[in-house]
């Protein structure tokens, strides 16, 4: 914590210390490079800065100004301007961060297309507090995020960053590099970078607000930015300080139609929890799972589920409160001071139904109070009691006092139970989950000569995640309250229990009874810090090969990266099964390595200005890595660009790159979580003495059970909880290497001088990841052994570990385990296709934008023996967030004087239920539990358009209005059980498909 509070001092003196430098500034207009005009392609006409694109695709670097200071390029670490890279980059200006009314970069970066939805805005069980990227699918933790090209402290044991903290106001563009580049940025590279570049020359002061809400009047999102700057003696520094604020409130499935009620996917009939209220009864010898009947006090077959919809959320609840300072000063060329800094403060709150007694064990006197005298009737039954002892236990204490002493009553008798109630008195289960990052940066930099540079960085970074959970209770207070046979006191009253109704309707649970099964609170601290440093040396030899003018370039460089990582938890969080509605335990966890490099690229130009050779040029590059945890690995690359003639490119990039496994990765203890799935053991088929029932049963009994009570749970029956979720079971390996990758693109750009203002790019993707640290789906181990049925004894079926006191894959069950290895294999291909045209009107001008993607196949594979599964298209509980085979953006902007209007039409192509999961579900012989609906098995196309218009009322101040989804398009409904549990979620998939409905905002900028 000292550490912590150091680093937001210091942040905090940085950000005064620049404001006030910009303060006493004069003050001057926003240069080139602050006013959203975007880098065209090489003989593209650029339109006006109000009609900028939406996307562009590099030609060549990306550079803010290369006239002064650092050129930031993505995907190379060679600063030339002259020189072109092989690798292809698709840029998201501040424009298009405007035309959306972006207020985090994860809401803009996973509605591209090659992007797939990953945590964020939109997923609320699952959601740790944090919005990540996810980069053609292959995990958040397969790309690095960047910040002007550095590494920027992450979020948690993962290593990754969380985009929540991205300074929007500030952000000159976002680049996303296809493909590996771990040759130029290290490890975790491998399906690319998503760099986000700041303004590097903003001058005066910019005042913008926002705000925006949905035709339902709920979901409003207000955001405000201050920016100062200033540059310094003719432009040999500036300085620029930024403070935002915004706050989100939640949209709850119960405000939509679609979502208010669960459906089941398989029945479509409603669905809901089997923790419910009244509560359901397992374990008392009555067969089937028992539902107190409210009107009878009698117990029969569950006839109530749970609808946890309404309490759930489409949009979490967010507040953010972050600064940024950047300052530059060329002392001479040979000497530039520049430092950065960024503190941000986050909280996102995750918001879902009541928490309960989800399935746990209690000990239940029979003369418990609130213990209905039916229900008490039908338990002595089935518990082999005559009804005199019923009736005396009725009403039995614990102990009587026989002359003079207090003894053991012999009438007094309990019984056991598995109780499910859900304690909807006491509201939702909340998290707050309050981030707090500080990353300060300071390097210097200069020439050398006048064509090679260097530059110097050291940077330390820091973030904490604070976790608090209301609205649990406790398993031990549970207990306690339940083994009570008075109203007012519990058998045990050390501190003062007080006795909990368990048998009542809703409305039933006290607010006395909540006080003490609520009265402890629990939180989890995960602490992260990134300290780094970097020397580089780049530039121009000036030495050119035969055939070339320019001459070759280079960049040479070493690099050390030390990660520390804990995640700390109060005494309660890591006592498993401990906090009701939890299950999970949160052990602490504590970790570190560090990692030594050094690298270089070099940029040769082979021919130029020839026939068919306008421009020929090969790109170089390796770096050697040294992990303190994983060994050392190298990776490299080989590319080149081909230009015959000027209208046209073809380039290309092979890459080997690789990733060394996290923090979480090695030293994650094992523990349990919740994911939808279905137990093949709860099917009708799985009888005793069947070959199904012999695996269920010997999972049982492997659990602890003898043979003949495994038999009486199986002919009982098996239930999987109505919510479709049961437990999985996975942690780290300390055993675990560094997984390799091979990618590479070719592509071409196409810029014809017939038709002035038009450029084409395609490009061709190829990545596959061998050694991969992965885990198996949970489809991948039930069907390794249900799909074919394998042996009781095999080792596939060991996998699955079930509760020894109803058979269940819930409960305390361990559930699916899922352990992590190098035996993944990943393998994804596809296309990427931009186009932009441009053209002056006379009364206006127009831009048309157009950004797509093929994806070919992204095949996962967890182990040699597992299914080789190809998500491309598909959604089910094997398959996480939705990835179409093909998507577009295409955007039309129409400009006349200082207003102009622009419409965005976003496509998602249309995609299926998984037919792996399909077979699996109709092989009813083997456990198989039925297809899901017909019309649950596929979602169409869909199509989005989103307007946007832009006055210009003063030179110095605009107003942008915006309607989002201007058609009000619903998402597809195909229950709540068909996929998985984070982004199948309201009976749809709200990641993907828009669930907030039509939405309207309006923005002022005010600028001077």
């Amino acid at each position: 914590m000292k550490q912590i509070f150091r680093g937001r001092l210091l942040g905090s003196s940085l950000m005064v210390g620049a404001s006030m430098l910009a303060a006493t500034a004069a003050w001057a207009q926003e240069g080139a490079s602050g006013d959203g005009q975007i880098a065209v392609p090489n003989g593209v006409a650029a339109a006006a800065p109000s009609s900028a694109q939406a996307t562009t695709q590099d030609t060549g670097p990306t550079n803010v100004d290369d006239t002064q200071g650092e050129i930031v390029v993505t995907g190379t670490l060679v600063r030339n301007p002259n020189l072109v890279q092989s690798s292809p980059v698709q840029a998201v200006t501040s424009e298009e961060f405007s035309r959306r009314n972006a207020n985090v970069a994860e809401q803009l970066i996973r509605e591209l297309p090659g992007v797939v939805p990953s945590i964020g805005s939109a997923v609320n069980n699952g959601n740790g507090g944090a919005s990540t990227v996810d980069l053609r699918g292959l995990g958040s933790n397969r790309n690095l995020v960047l910040l002007d090209g550095r590494r920027i402290a992450p979020l948690g044991l993962s290593g990754v960053v969380d985009t929540n903290n991205i300074p929007v106001a500030l952000v000159e563009r976002a680049d996303l590099l296809t493909g590996g580049a771990s040759t130029t940025y290290g490890a975790d590279a491998v399906s690319g970078v998503v760099n986000f570049v700041t303004k590097r020359d903003f001058s005066g002061v910019e005042l913008s607000a926002s705000n925006q809400i949905t035709e339902q009047g709920d979901g409003n999102y207000f955001r405000t930015d201050l920016t100062i700057g200033t540059n310094l003696d003719d432009g040999r520094g500036n300085a620029v300080f930024s403070i935002g604020y915004q706050e989100a409130d939640p949209v709850l499935q119960g405000g939509r139609d679609f979502s208010n009620f669960n459906i089941d996917s398989r029945t479509g009939l409603a669905g809901g929890s089997g923790t419910t209220v009244p509560a359901r009864f397992t374990g008392l010898g009555l067969g089937t799972n028992q539902q107190i009947n409210v009107a009878t006090g009698a117990l029969v077959p569950t006839y109530a589920l749970f609808n946890f919809n309404p309490q759930n959320i489409f949009q979490t609840p967010f507040t953010r409160f972050n600064m940024f300072g950047a300052a530059r000063y060329e002392v001479s060329p040979a000497i530039e001071f520049h430092t950065r800094g960024l503190f941000s403060r986050n909280t996102v709150q995750t918001v879902i139904a009541s928490s309960g007694t989800f399935g746990n064990s209690l000990t239940i006197p029979f003369s418990n109070p609130f213990l209905p005298a039916a229900a008490r009737g039908q338990i002595c039954t089935a518990q082999g009691l005559t009804t005199a002892q019923c009736n005396a236990a009725a009403t039995a204490q614990p102990t009587i006092v026989v002359g003079g002493q207090t003894v053991a009553n012999p009438a007094y008798r309990t019984f056991n139970a598995n109780v499910a109630r859900r304690f909807v008195e006491a509201g939702p289960r909340l998290s707050t989950y309050t981030t707090t990052i500080f990353d300060y940066e300071a390097g210097v930099g200069g020439d050398i000569t006048s064509g090679i540079q260097y530059d110097v960085t050291g940077s330390y970074g820091e973030s904490e995640n604070i976790q608090r959970q209301s609205g649990n209770g406790t398993l031990t207070r549970l207990r306690q309250a339940a083994l009570a046979t008075n109203t007012a006191t519990c058998v045990n009253d050390s501190n003062g229990c007080v006795p909990i109704n368990l048998f009542g309707p809703a409305g039933s649970i006290t607010a006395d009874q909540l006080g003490f099964l609520l009265g402890v609170t629990n939180s989890t601290a995960t602490r992260t810090t990134l300290s780094q440093v970097r020397g580089l040396v780049s530039g121009d030899t000036g030495i050119a090969i035969p055939f070339a003018t320019n001459g070759v370039s280079f960049a040479l460089g070493g690099e050390y990266r030390r990660y520390t990582a804990a995640v700390i938890s109060d005494e309660l969080t890591q006592r498993p099964n401990e906090v009701l509605g939890n299950g999970a335990a949160s052990p602490d966890v504590r970790g570190e390595y560090d990692v030594k490099e050094a690298f270089g690229e070099l940029i040769v130009p082979l021919i130029e200005d020839r026939s068919f050779f306008r421009n020929l040029t090969l790109e170089l590059g390796g770096r050697v890595s040294d992990y303190s945890t994983a060994g050392t690995n190298w990776t490299w690359k080989a590319g080149g660009t081909w230009e015959p003639i000027s209208s046209f490119k073809i380039r290309g990039n092979y890459q080997k790159a690789a990733r060394a496994p996290n923090i979480a990765e090695l030293f994650s203890p094992f523990v349990q979580g919740l994911d939808n799935g279905t137990d093949p053991c709860a099917s009708i088929n799985a009888t005793v003495g069947s070959a199904l029932g012999n695996v269920c049963t010997a999972q049982i009994v492997a659990a602890g059970a003898t043979q003949q009570q495994a038999n009486a749970i199986l002919a009982g029956g098996i239930v999987t909880d109505a919510g479709g979720q049961i437990n999985v079971s996975s942690g780290g390996n300390a055993a675990l290497g560094v997984e390799t990758a091979n990618t590479w693109t070719v592509g071409a750009v196409i810029q014809p001088t017939f038709l002035p203002g038009f450029s084409l790019t395609v490009d061709y993707y190829n990545i596959r990841v061998r050694d991969a640290i992965t885990s198996p789906t949970v489809g991948d181990v039930i069907g390794g052994c249900f799909t074919p049925l394998q042996a009781p004894t095999s080792v596939a079926c060991s996998q699955i570990q079930r509760s020894v006191t109803d058979g269940s894959l819930s409960n305390t069950a361990a559930g699916v385990i899922l352990p992590l290895s190098n035996l993944g294999r990943i393998r994804t291909d596809g296309i990427d296709l931009t186009a932009n045209y441009r053209q002056n009107l006379g009364f206006g001008a127009l831009a048309l934008s157009f950004n797509g993607n093929w994806t070919n196949k992204n095949t996962f594979r967890a182990t040699p023996t597992s299914v080789n599964r190809d998500c491309v298209g598909f959604y089910s509980t094997n398959c996480l967030s939705i990835q179409p085979e093909f998507s577009f953006n295409q955007r039309t902007t129409l400009t006349i004087g200082g207003a102009d209007i622009s419409l965005l039409w976003r496509f998602i192509d249309s995609v299926r239920y998984e037919p792996l999961a399909l077979a699996a579900d109709l092989d009813t012989a083997n456990g198989g539990l039925g297809a899901p609906q017909a019309d649950f098995q596929r979602i169409g196309a869909e199509h989005y358009f989103d307007l946007s218009t832009r006055f210009g009322i003063t030179d110095n101040f605009d107003l942008t209005l915006v309607v989002q989804n201007l058609i009000d398009n619903q998402p597809k409904v195909v229950g709540s059980t068909i996929g998985s549990t984070a982004y199948n979620s309201g009976n749809v998939y709200p990641s993907t498909y828009d669930a907030l409905g039509r939405r309207f905002s309006a923005a002022v900028r005010l600028r001077f």
